[in-house]
């Protein structure tokens, strides 16, 4: 346990601190003398989770074990460290319930990744959204994912009457609509076409040249 390369934890059945190893020295700062005896969840654990960090435990006390639980742990400098843990109970040699031991894993910089990762995608669906352009969206069935707000505007189609709604079939003027699938279908084989010029529909029946 002790020179396990993940974290371990260990509480007694009052939820205090009985095992702290040397990767939960490691990734909190806090050194076994810091812990010993302290309650887990109420120094050790952030303010919304302690109550979902005692249920897990209180489980376990309770014989039932809990795989991939998160939870953040707060660190000597009050950084916050990501941990998925398995709960189990702990046994003395009679097979009695005396606490609770928890493997973790630090998933932090995983967090942080899908963190950075959705910010990306707000941002560029915030940058979509207000172009200047008309920006339209189709998925591999072709129908249409995005609208932005200059499509609107140019359509008189709102972004919730387009979705769902097959771009070709809905929004392109007939004689087009087998020339604007092919560019499609190409796009979506990972062919790029650049300035095509296509008629799209409007909201109240008039052609708009699209480049």
């Amino acid at each position: 346990i002790e020179t396990a390369n993940a974290p371990i934890f260990g509480v007694d059945t009052n939820s205090c601190v009985t095992i702290w190893n040397r990767k939960a020295v490691e990734l909190s700062g806090f050194t076994k003398d810091d812990t010993m005896g302290r309650p887990l969840t109420r120094d050790f654990i952030t303010p919304e989770y302690q109550q979902k960090v005692e249920t897990v435990l209180q489980a376990a006390l309770r014989g039932e074990e809990t795989a991939n639980f998160e939870f953040p742990l707060i660190g000597t400098d009050n950084q916050r460290i990501e941990i998925l843990l398995n709960a189990t109970p702990n046994r003395d040699s009679h097979g009695q319930i005396i606490g609770v031991v928890g493997v973790g894993q630090d998933i932090t910089l995983m967090r942080k990744a899908m963190s950075d990762s959705n910010q990306v995608a707000e941002d560029l669906t915030r940058l979509i959204d207000t172009a200047n352009a008309p920006i339209f969206g189709i998925g591999a069935n072709g129908l249409v994912t995005e609208w932005n707000r200059k499509a609107a505007e140019i359509s008189g189609w709102s972004k919730e009457e387009t979705l769902g709604k097959s771009l070709v079939n809905t929004f392109i003027t007939e004689s087009y609509r087998a020339e604007v699938w092919n560019v499609l279908q190409m796009a979506l084989d990972g062919k790029a076409s650049a300035n095509y010029e296509f008629p799209l529909l409007t909201k109240d029946g008039m052609r708009r040249d699209i480049l």
